[in-house]
């Protein structure tokens, strides 16, 4: 099964230190059964993109978190959303529709060798991802400017690394 974990630039960077990841609450997405019947139409490359979209909208959560109401974790890592996508047995990964349709939860951390590409932002995308990422909560509440802050985040396409290109990608930063 292909996982999609959420994740900031300062979770990167631990991941690749440790080799493994520990997704908070142990939350990840997938193409599960619960998704492919929540869309009337689409192959699986379309509701896997979906999964990931998912999982880079939890992204956004998770750099909120870390920003708070401090600008200090800000100065250390750019606000950039990541996804972590990795090849896990469906045994590992528990679905938890209830949730939400993508949402699958892991017992276990998830070793860097279980990795098959990482998702991030570029450097243009970083003011939109602060603004949506400062008004995420009120998004989901259907507040008008917050809704359009997170769709100016989302049209950002998130740039493709192979796991070998993080190391440099993240020196980069």
């Amino acid at each position: 099964m292909r996982i999609y974990l959420p994740a900031t630039v300062r979770m990167l960077r631990e991941f690749f230190e440790q080799q493994r990841l520990r997704p908070l609450s142990g939350t990840a997405f997938a193409l599960t059964s619960a998704l492919r019947e929540s869309y009337s139409s689409g192959d699986a490359e379309e509701l896997e993109y979906a999964a990931m979209r998912e999982a880079a909208r939890a992204s956004l959560r998770l750099i909120s978190t870390e920003l708070g109401d401090s600008r200090e974790a800000e100065a250390e890592e750019p606000p950039r959303r990541v996804v972590v996508s990795a090849d896990v047995r469906d045994e590992e990964a528990t679905l938890r529709p209830d949730l939400d349709h993508a949402v699958v939860r892991l017992a276990n951390p998830v070793p860097w060798k279980k990795i098959a590409a990482v998702h991030v932002d570029t450097a243009e995308a970083e003011e939109a991802v602060r603004q949506a990422a400062s008004l995420i909560d009120d998004a989901d509440l259907g507040e008008e400017k917050a809704e359009l802050a997170l769709g100016d985040a989302e049209d950002h396409e998130l740039a493709w690394f192979a796991p070998q290109e993080v190391p440099f990608m993240l020196e980069l930063m």
